[in-house]
């Protein structure tokens, strides 16, 4: 029976949530994009988009965890009822973007020593380069426009990342089309041009929301963009102790599927297309509890931040349920449809038979997928970071990767060997990070 005090919970979880939710599937929908337009293009292209796709994730990932912080920041203030310094903080998290945007850019473009230490075939790892060389271009547009994002979401102003998300998956559709296939009076470059069309859109997404929230009267009252500061290290330096275990955390995690489809790069261009296939369905599903995790967070964050300990436990169960509930039909369609959702990608036997075996692996960790991404954003709520980034740390490297690498090298069973250690280390972390909630949320409510 669902509660009075669940009704309300959930209601104001899912209207905070259901548009983080569409923006990231328009986020992760440029990834489909450029995955369909390359698996068409041929194999090999789509080879080299996988395999620089999964280096560029590797290192945005861990930048974006950085950024991360300013949602439970901002909402920490918003629930304190201190509105001044909110536009002050967004100003200092755009100059963080700046330098995090500029390191990424010189990593990303040398990131051929990591494909060759990797073992990825020569042919694939020259297009994979070419790939990176243009998307780096975009790096600085990524991290800026994620410190946007988390300003609006900390005021749970969410609409904005639904807007702007599906306007960068329509722009990059036929601006990815005409780079890669060629048109207009350009050659067709393949993997590079699925790299340059990506870059090109980031940017035109950053200058869009910047725009929007400088002339919305939303964020009026705040003045964003008011008055001209300087980099503030103290400032900085609070985003970066909140957001660096957010980043590593991330990183682990990421880290951890970025390495799977790098040491898969090493079994043949059919084993790496079909791997990129069912990662990427479970991207899209991934969305879903990833954007009730934002709304989490927030919501978790404003209750901590008013001195509402029961409120923060309320919010962070509520949205940890929500979780579970939507992977329970992820996990159906993927156990169910296999064959259906791989012809969707590709016209190659061979690829679509490897994605569906996947698929079925993919549809295993869905649960646990869930939940430990939920429960990581209601401790970013409290902001708890350090314990997750420990937790996550053990799971996927300390239980994930040296199963995964056992069962697909040393004994032989390839990919699916692999994404066994995945489902290992995604459960051991779901675990772990719904108990350490459940035990700091107990805590933060004793008091009172």
């Amino acid at each position: 029976m669902i509660t009075p005090r669940l009704h309300r919970e959930l209601r104001e979880t899912l209207r905070l949530a259901t548009p983080l939710v569409l923006g990231q599937l328009s986020a992760i929908g440029m990834n489909v994009v450029d995955t369909v337009l390359a698996g068409h293009y041929d194999a090999p292209t789509l080879a080299a988009v996988a395999i620089g796709a999964n280096v560029w994730s590797l290192a945005i990932v861990a930048a974006i965890g950085v950024m991360l912080a300013m949602p439970p920041s901002v909402a920490h203030r918003f629930g304190a009822g201190e509105r001044e310094p909110i536009g002050a903080l967004l100003r200092q998290a755009l100059w963080l973007a700046m330098f995090i945007g500029i390191g990424l850019f010189f990593a990303v473009r040398h990131a051929g020593a990591l494909l060759r230490v990797m073992g990825i075939a020569p042919d694939i790892a020259e297009h994979a380069q070419q790939f990176l060389h243009a998307i780096s271009w975009g790096a600085p547009a990524l991290t800026g426009y994620f410190a946007l994002r988390g300003f609006s979401e900390g005021l749970s102003l969410t609409r904005p990342t639904m807007y702007f998300g599906a306007f960068g998956l329509v722009l990059l559709a036929p601006i990815g089309y005409v780079f890669m296939y060629g048109g207009f009076g350009l050659p067709a470059r393949g993997a590079q041009g699925s790299g340059m069309a990506t870059a090109t859109v980031l940017w035109i997404q950053f200058g869009a929301l910047a725009a929007y929230i400088a002339r919305r009267g939303n964020y009026a009252r705040y003045a964003p963009f008011a008055q001209w500061d300087w980099p503030q290290p103290r400032a900085i330096f609070e985003l970066l102790r909140l957001g660096v275990p957010m980043g590593i955390s991330l990183l682990m995690e990421g880290g951890l599927f970025v390495t799977a489809a790098l040491l898969i790069g090493s079994l043949g261009a059919d084993v790496v297309a079909g791997h990129q296939i069912a990662i990427n369905v479970a991207s899209v599903t991934f969305m879903v509890p990833l954007g009730l995790a934002m709304a989490t967070t927030v919501r978790v964050g404003r209750a901590a931040g008013s001195g509402d300990a029961d409120g923060a436990r309320w919010a962070g169960f509520t949205g940890i349920g929500a979780s579970l509930a939507s992977q329970v039909v992820s996990c159906a369609i993927m156990a169910l449809f296999p064959h259906f959702i791989a012809a969707l990608y590709t016209d190659d036997t061979a690829v679509a038979a490897i994605a569906a075996q996947l698929l079925l692996f993919a549809a295993a960790f869905q649960l646990s997928d869930g939940i430990q991404v939920t429960a990581n954003g209601a401790l970013r709520g409290l902001k708890d970071t350090t314990g997750p980034m420990a937790i996550t740390t053990l799971a996927y490297w300390g239980v994930g990767m040296p199963i995964g690498y056992l069962l697909c090298f040393h004994f032989g069973h390839g990919a699916p060997g692999m994404w066994t250690g995945l489902i290992a280390g995604l459960s051991v972390a779901a675990v772990l990070l719904f108990v350490r909630f459940a035990r700091e949320s107990r805590v933060l409510a004793a008091p009172a």
